[in-house]
């Protein structure tokens, strides 16, 4: 009978460098829409002539990385699908998460989390009941390890209520319909 070898120091520092790696390109890739906005605006401005399209106003110059010339949103305008969103870095959790004025449950979650893929929807059907009185991120453990890390993450799918910033409740693994609605409820003071 043969025995398992272990692998050797040098492998397994080639395989971290490899995550480094990998992890790096990820953060680089996905670099908010924030941080490109900061590049000059003369780096990113095109003409509207080079799109073809028979509906097409007069050509002007557009730049695509002003930002938006639209209102701030309020809790009001604020529609039920955007009441769940996917947290895409650090400044985006401190944003619509720690700073919300609504209370928030943060999903803990992976794409290869069997129970995962179960507990998201009944967690949002549970959610859209409330009509906006909560918020719903959510956190893909593999794209923001230091996320998982800080909140005490060693399971998924996690859930954790926030409300004001603070970690007021939370719960590992899956709840049937009505745990999740009494836990809901529970977070949003009913």
């Amino acid at each position: 009978m043969r025995r398992a070898r272990k692998p050797s120091q040098s492998k397994l520092k080639k395989e971290i460098r490899e995550m480094a790696h990998r992890l790096l390109i990820r953060r680089v890739w996905t670099l908010s829409v924030k941080d490109i906005r900061c590049l000059p605006s003369s780096a990113a401005t095109i003409s509207s002539s080079s799109f073809s399209t028979s509906l097409q106003s007069p050509p002007s110059r557009v730049s695509l990385l002003s930002p938006p010339r639209t209102l701030p949103r309020t809790l009001h305008q604020i529609s039920r699908r955007e009441v769940s969103f996917n947290v895409q870095d650090n400044e985006d959790f401190t944003e619509r998460v720690i700073n919300s004025q609504l209370p928030v449950l943060v999903d803990f979650h992976a794409q290869w989390c069997g129970p995962c893929k179960i507990l998201g929807p009944r967690l949002e059907k549970a959610i859209a009941k409330q009509k906006g009185r909560v918020a719903m991120a959510k956190v893909d453990i593999d794209e923001h390890t230091d996320l998982a890390i800080e909140y005490g993450v060693s399971a998924v799918p996690t859930v954790i209520a926030m409300r004001g910033g603070d970690v007021v409740d939370h719960f590992v693994g899956i709840k049937d319909d009505d745990e999740l609605d009494s836990f809901v409820s529970k977070v949003i003071g009913q």
